[in-house]
């Protein structure tokens, strides 16, 4: 059993089939149908906790509500301040978005979403968006790119500022992009390691292979739970890292 061909099968897409639209293909694959399921799951689920009036509807808004107020009232309101409500309903949907990709990756069978470097990489963009799009209603467009630049700076030497700030920015929402993805996929690598030790071991002998298997099953099993808790904790740092880059947009100063 070859272990880049088992990691590259569970990270990397493959097409069902192909549906060219020019130069683009517009078929489906797994990562496209797992970020499908995880839109229709997370609005039947936040749709049944918000109006279901039946003993699973309550439990069901007796969890998610206390997520929500933490996100809001503990992390959003001290960035966005009166601003909150308006950009609540995009953070939350960020937060949950991602929280259910980093889930379906640890599901058997199923393909690690957000351990495909096209998933973090769309998400950094729909951040550079985001900061932009909000800076410039915010602030207007010439404002917007005036405050990248410190006060103070020589009028010769603000061209060169502006580039490195601009920089800058596209590089926040790269390290984004880059931690979401390297934390995903370094879970996937450790757990597949520690079980491809049962067939190295195995190659030497079937008894030291079969010696190794508790140690090797149970190492697997503690990287799977860390996993659990990496896609929390990734999709929480992903949405309040996001939630600074946009508030610094709203509040430039």
């Amino acid at each position: 059993m070859n272990f880049e061909h088992v990691l590259a099968h569970h990270l990397i897409d493959h097409k069902l089939f192909h549906f060219m639209v020019g130069p683009v293909d517009l078929g489906l694959s797994p990562l496209i149908l797992s970020m499908w399921a995880a839109v229709l799951i997370l609005t039947a689920v936040t749709s049944f906790a918000a109006r279901s009036q039946s003993p699973a509807g309550r439990r069901m808004r007796g969890m998610v509500e206390p997520v929500v107020l933490y996100l809001r009232d503990d992390n959003l309101k001290p960035i966005f301040g009166d601003h909150t409500d308006h950009f609540l309903p995009f953070f939350l949907s960020l937060f949950f978005f991602l929280l259910m990709l980093n889930l379906f990756g640890l599901v058997p069978f199923t393909s690690g979403t957000t351990s495909n470097i096209a998933v973090p990489a769309a998400m950094a963009i729909v951040t550079f968006v985001m900061i932009v799009a909000v800076g410039v209603k915010e602030q207007g467009a010439a404002s917007f790119f005036l405050h990248l630049v410190p006060n103070g700076v020589p009028w010769w030497l603000w061209p060169v500022m502006l580039l490195i700030e601009i920089f800058g920015l596209l590089g926040k929402c790269f390290s984004l992009c880059i931690r979401l993805f390297a934390n995903m996929i370094a879970g996937h690598v450790v757990s597949l390691s520690f079980l491809f030790l049962i067939f190295i071991f195995s190659s030497m002998s079937h008894a030291v292979g079969l010696g190794a298997s508790p140690g090797a099953v149970g190492l697997a099993l503690f990287a799977y739970l860390l996993d659990v808790l990496v896609a929390f904790l990734q999709a929480y740092i992903f949405m309040i890292l996001t939630a600074v880059f946009v508030g610094m947009s709203v509040h430039p100063h």
